[in-house]
């Protein structure tokens, strides 16, 4: 059975990763910052077979060198941590998506250079059940506005996708043999007055925001093309309503809403 590395391991794509890889009875070596931080990783030694085949280890992205015992003879590495230093009261998405945008560059090069066999997924805003005890950046978006506690929602069109999907994209591409290249994971692009609408509608008795944003440049009609990831076998992707249902119960379980 093969033996993985998942990055950023409190992360809300790695800890579903984790947590399917330890299912399929895999052994998972996983990254985070501060290992004996019980509070943030506490929850990934609750997961099934994280006691008998979970090895939590410390590394920082910032910190050359740190990650070389992690990925030391594993069979794959999921790379799913991303530093992402942002100056004070600017808009953190954006920063985000050029944070990323710049890692994968560079990883595309140190991949040719290197002769490592690299595979990328690139999945739109990721929604559905929270996993970890406290709801990770883009969750907490949702459930800002939901509660309506941002002010107002982004004036925005985006894809969005189930964090099942996501998983099973990750996984799909590490086992198929003929994976190459980019792969796009997401379901329906929507403005987020859309969404915002379908909250309100199938969940009426929050507070949801009713303003949205100014800022100009975000809303660009587009459409993702997820043919190659389907092509390559991956199932029929979660609808809108099952992503946010999922989404939103796990915040009523939780004492969020």
């Amino acid at each position: 059975m093969p033996e993985y590395c998942v990055t950023g391991g409190t992360g809300f794509i790695a800890a579903y990763l984790i947590k399917a890889l330890l299912l399929k009875g895999h052994i998972v070596r996983t990254t985070v910052r501060d290992p004996s931080n019980a509070e943030k990783v506490g929850f990934l030694w609750e997961l099934e077979g994280a006691k008998e085949r979970l090895k939590i280890m410390k590394a920082d992205l910032l910190v050359e060198g740190s990650f070389d015992d992690a990925i030391q003879g594993v069979d794959g590495v999921f790379h799913t941590a991303s530093p992402v230093l942002v100056p004070y009261d600017d808009n953190i998405q954006l920063w985000y998506a050029y944070a990323k945008t710049k890692a994968e560059k560079e990883a595309w090069r140190v991949a040719e250079e290197c002769g490592i066999d690299l595979v990328v997924v690139n999945p739109s805003f990721v929604v559905g059940p929270l996993l970890a005890p406290q709801p990770t950046s883009t969750l907490q978006i949702i459930l800002g506005t939901v509660k309506g506690m941002i002010g107002e929602y982004a004036n925005r069109r985006l894809g969005f996708v189930h964090i099942e999907d996501v998983v099973g994209a990750h996984i799909l591409v590490m086992e198929e043999q003929k994976a190459s290249g980019r792969y796009i994971c997401s379901n329906s692009v929507r403005h987020m007055s859309q969404i915002n609408d379908l909250l309100r509608t199938k969940y009426p008795s929050y507070p949801h925001e009713n303003k949205c944003g100014n800022q100009q440049g975000e809303d660009i009609p587009h459409s993702l093309d997820t043919s190659k990831i389907t092509q390559l076998g991956l199932p029929p992707l979660k609808s809108l309503n099952e992503m946010f249902d999922d989404c939103i119960q796990s915040f009523q379980e939780k004492g969020f809403l």
